[in-house]
């Protein structure tokens, strides 16, 4: 039978996935500040109190460190929490139930348990939040044993991706960049899943490959758009996994093209980019580079609160476009 496929915003495709898994598992929960009758900070949860109730639609105190210690504690009982926090930014307040407890109780306890907590992270810049809610710490949870890290690009990827997250045994972080909440894109009705650790081609190309993450990926397709028209042919990836990362992936798509670059939001140093471009220096793909990789990340300061200086700390189309042509052409 086929399934109807709508047009949804980001945040409606969360929704919908959150609605899915608490109708079909009564052992899921949400859990995060004004989540319930406000709808959450960016109206994700948006009538979900309503549909199931104040107890599985729960407000907890503006305390990230005590709300993330409740949904660790509830996974290791069997419960199946999704704990949203109000920016990313707010994991700094949380790391010691992140890192030094959802992540190690597997390992620590001989494999007998397992911390099925999913934990969302509105992240990123562009709204004028300045700079202690704009960052974007995926990197930080990635370098992590024992957590899975993701970051959906579209309204299909994070309603599918949000679905497995939930059935996953295991922590998972999902970082959700403000800006796509309101993009639109096509979501089918229903159950669904979309892998964790496997990246899409987005585009097929032949002459560089770029491998984006989050909303670069959609910046990346129009830079590569543009490009079309130079007699430039890119390939573009989008990484949708940062930990466990899609290695294969990409070092297929660099033996065909011969060129990379890395394009992320997060500050270049110590970012996804480097992993990334680890990957192909410590493969057979190595060889068949034509030019050094190039990461494109953003600037080493503070997102600032003036827009137009916010703007020029994180990658745009242009400077995709500038990297890339410079790449391919060999100025690199």
């Amino acid at each position: 039978m086929d399934v109807a496929v709508r047009e949804l915003s980001y945040a409606q495709a969360i929704q919908e996935a959150m609605a899915i898994a608490m109708e079909q598992d009564e052992r899921v929960f949400l859990m995060g500040e004004d989540i319930g009758v406000y709808g959450g900070a960016f109206q994700v949860t948006g009538d979900l109190v309503e549909r199931f109730g104040s107890e599985r639609v729960m407000d907890t105190p503006i305390s990230e460190l005590g709300g993330a210690g409740v949904a660790v504690g509830a996974a290791l009982t069997g419960l199946r929490p999704i704990f949203e926090f109000q920016f990313s930014d707010f994991a700094t307040l949380a790391m010691e139930q992140i890192v030094n407890q959802a992540a190690k109780m597997r390992f620590m306890l001989g494999g007998e348990v397992s911390v099925p907590v999913v934990m969302r992270f509105p992240a990123g810049s562009g709204t004028g939040a300045a700079a202690q809610h704009s960052q974007s710490l995926e990197a930080w949870l990635g370098h992590v044993p024992g957590l899975k890290v993701i970051q959906p690009a579209t309204p299909h990827d994070v309603k599918g991706m949000l679905l497995a997250a939930v059935a996953d045994p295991d922590p998972v972080m999902i970082f959700e960049h403000k800006l796509l909440y309101k993009m639109k894109g096509p979501v089918p009705e229903g159950h669904y899943t979309v892998p964790i650790g496997k990246a899409d081609i987005r585009r097929q190309g032949r002459d560089l490959t770029i491998v984006a993450t989050s909303i670069m990926v959609h910046k990346a397709l129009e830079a590569a758009a543009a490009l079309q028209a130079e007699g430039i042919d890119i390939e573009v990836i989008d990484l949708r996994t940062v930990r466990p990362m899609d290695k294969q992936t990409i070092i297929d798509s660099v033996k065909k093209t011969s060129r990379l670059l890395c394009v992320y939001e997060a500050v270049k140093t110590l970012g996804i980019g480097a992993e990334v471009s680890a990957v192909v220096a410590e493969s057979d793909a190595f060889d068949y580079l034509d030019a050094p990789i190039v990461r494109l990340g953003g600037a080493e300061v503070p997102i600032p609160y003036n827009p137009d200086l916010e703007k020029a700390t994180v990658p745009q189309v242009p400077d995709i476009i500038a990297a890339a042509r410079d790449l391919a052409k060999g100025k690199r």
